[in-house]
């Protein structure tokens, strides 16, 4: 295996041209000098240096025929160093972003935005999917950062850290039902009308699930949809009552297109959360892609 340091010391020796000025400016004794270049011969064949009385001076057989190489592998390898450390104290590079279609809109659209007009020379790769699936992308290497909708079984190759957004699922309407609008009603109430929900395996659904389960419920949607602006158009036309993000409909809420219903007992409370794969080192791009989101929590509009 190749020792880097032994090169560096030869060549600064060489530059030099004296063992103590080496030693000197490498920070290490001289007899460690003298050592690595011996060590460097032996595993070379070669004599590196005439040890003269005008100093360390490169042999005509040795260290002549290498100098120009070691200098060229040097400057490479200082080049990489710099590239390296400019990735720790600066925002550069590409940052690979995993989220669903819905977080991207609603979650992540202003803080992409924000954080471009502050690191410009930041390029992005936005990775939309299923959040089980975004953890799989994080374990492969494929994402940088991921923004899960939670709750989701724990993972041992991902960390999930801040939460950025908080979730209030609700029952929403539109105009054929507004005889609902203002009425108190029960979860057992919705038996009677046709139900809207997300897919089967979605984090959304099996919160729902879980809700209805332990009140012993079970309601059986006409319809399985896999957005949830396929679903806000579904209601806004009629097709029945949905359930959804209170966050993702407040625009519709808002223009009179859909309204909430007022039903008990409430849907459990859910978030998006931030997921980094463990272990894993963070570029300086993405410690302030993170930093964003920090004691903030971000709420559309």
């Amino acid at each position: 295996m190749i020792n880097l340091d032994l090169y560096k010391i030869f060549y600064t020796v060489a530059r030099s041209g004296s063992l103590t000025k080496a030693a000197d400016e490498l920070f290490i004794s001289q007899p460690a000098v003298s050592q690595s270049i011996r060590l460097l011969e032996t595993q070379l064949g070669m004599t590196l240096f005439n040890r003269g009385h005008k100093g360390m001076e490169l042999s005509a057989q040795g260290g002549e025929l290498i100098i120009d190489d070691v200098e060229k592998a040097l400057r490479l390898l200082c080049g990489v160093e710099d590239k390296v450390s400019a990735l720790r104290h600066s925002a550069q590079g590409t940052l690979r972003i995993g989220a669903s279609e819905t977080i991207f809109k609603y979650c992540l659209a202003d803080p992409i935005v924000e954080y471009h007009k502050l690191y410009p020379d930041v390029k992005f790769e936005l990775v939309s999917d299923l959040s089980p699936k975004i953890i799989e992308y994080l374990k492969a290497d494929r994402c940088d950062i991921g923004f899960l909708n939670l709750p989701l079984d724990a993972d041992e190759g991902v960390v999930v850290g801040e939460t950025v957004m908080l979730l209030n699922d609700v029952f929403i309407a539109g105009e054929p039902y507004k005889d609902l609008k203002g009425k108190k009603l029960s979860i057992w109430d919705l038996q009677k009308y046709p139900l809207l929900l997300m897919e089967e395996h979605t984090v959304s659904r099996t919160s729902f699930n879980h809700y209805t389960d332990n009140l012993g419920l079970k309601l059986h949607p006409i319809i399985e949809v896999d957005s949830w602006g396929f679903m806000k158009k579904l209601v806004s036309d009629g097709m029945g009552i949905g359930c959804i993000p209170r966050e993702y409909a407040q625009s519709r809420i808002a223009q009179g297109l859909l309204f909430e219903l007022d039903v008990e007992p409430l849907l459990p409370t859910r978030s998006v959360g931030i997921a980094l794969p463990k272990n894993a080192s963070m570029s300086y791009a993405l410690r302030a892609f993170v930093n964003l989101f920090k004691h903030k929590r971000s709420y559309p509009k």
